[in-house]
């Protein structure tokens, strides 16, 4: 409460600034039950056993999607402090924002956030309340039914958030776009939601329920995964810096222009190293997956890091012309406040909503997979 006062004041004083800070630690959390609908589509596709034992984390993160609607609340109310397209003199002053108007502009903005909420939620309910009718009935329909809705469910997921990056965060610089940009945020979501799943299968891994299933195999299998998204993660933001500098256009370059330089050029090296290059080599190791404090470690690191990802990406984001390539680096105390506070509300309404249901779904015909993961 006392982060919460503080940084509200703040922001009243500085709306820009809180807005800024907030909409970083915004980005964060709701990656977490976004990434989860993701990985539940894909655990009803695949019918895999490595999910087996996160299914009930991934749901509990997706059942705060109507938190995230209610906490969007201040970005919905505070556009025109946060993005310089929704600023009439700013538009009417630039032939570039005046081109594109059409899609940014302050309403459209606002529907089209509320359309994605609608999709988001009722897509995560309906994983949910379809999982909790299958494990009270022990019908098999009802997994037919979520492996039917899973196939278009992640399609529309990734591109609902593909757009919805445009409008938070590739928006922050009107002049500057990316085909990719939607699905390097897309894949850091999915590390997230997985990285929170091997928090809590760790965490939870003694409990009776579950020790009789979870092992080293098991682990092992989502390191594997993880090892997976982080590699297709740093091939896609390779792929965003080859594309811009092979093309070399003047609003495309000063996007990596400033963030190479000082500060935020060690930011950089830091994401490289310690987002990509540790978590890609310690995964490499058959023994390390199969170590659950290192994994821990590992997944922990992987969503700070996340963090320090989303602040490269908004930071300097905002200046235009000669302005965009002399960013001097600046952080504000409610860029750790605003991360914080939305933090302590998540957690706690995931925390309760895992406690509405059994760790695990012991009425899933495919239980018998989890018994042959071999250490």
């Amino acid at each position: 409460m006392v982060i919460w006062g503080a940084t509200i004041g703040a922001g009243l004083i500085e709306p820009h600034v809180f807005l800024r800070s907030y909409l970083l630690g915004y980005l964060l959390w709701i990656s977490f039950p976004l990434g989860a609908i993701g990985l539940l589509c894909l655990h009803y596709l695949v019918g895999g056993g490595w999910s087996f034992l996160i299914r009930r984390f991934l749901e509990a993160a997706a059942s705060t999607l109507p938190l995230m609607f209610v906490l969007f609340i201040p970005l919905f109310v505070g556009v025109e402090d946060l993005y310089v397209w929704a600023d009439p003199e700013a538009v009417a002053g630039d032939h570039a924002l005046g081109h594109k108007s059409a899609y940014l502009n302050v309403s459209f903005f606002r529907g089209r956030a509320i359309l994605y909420f609608v999709i988001w939620v009722l897509l995560a309910q309906g994983l949910v309340r379809w999982s909790a009718r299958q494990e009270a009935s022990g019908e098999v329909r009802w997994l037919n039914r979520l492996k039917f809705v899973s196939g278009p469910g992640i399609l529309i997921y990734v591109v609902t958030f593909s757009f919805a990056s445009i409008d938070w965060v590739m928006s922050l610089d009107p002049h500057w776009f990316s085909t990719i940009h939607g699905l390097v945020f897309v894949m850091g979501q999915a590390i997230s939601a997985l990285a929170l799943s091997i928090i809590c299968i760790v965490k939870y891994g003694h409990l009776a329920g579950i020790s009789r299933f979870f092992n080293e195999g098991y682990l092992r299998d989502l390191g594997t995964l993880m090892f997976a998204f982080v590699m297709l993660w740093a091939y896609m933001c390779f792929s965003q810096y080859l594309i811009i500098w092979s093309g070399n256009l003047p609003e495309e370059t000063p996007f990596y222009i400033v963030r190479a330089k000082g500060v935020w050029g060690l930011i950089g090296l830091a994401i490289l190293l310690l987002h990509f290059a540790l978590p890609f080599s310690l995964l490499l190791s058959r023994a390390i997956k199969r170590q659950a404090g290192t994994m821990l470690t590992i997944a922990v690191l992987v969503i700070v890091m996340r963090l320090v990802d989303l602040f490269w990406y908004i930071g300097p984001s905002g200046a235009h012309g000669e302005d965009a390539l002399n960013v001097a680096f600046h952080f504000h105390w409610m860029d750790l406040a605003a991360p914080t506070g939305i933090g302590g509300i998540w957690i706690s309404m995931f925390l309760r909503h895992l406690r509405r249901h059994n760790l695990i779904a012991l009425r899933d015909p495919r239980i018998e997979e989890t018994f042959k993961i071999k250490n």
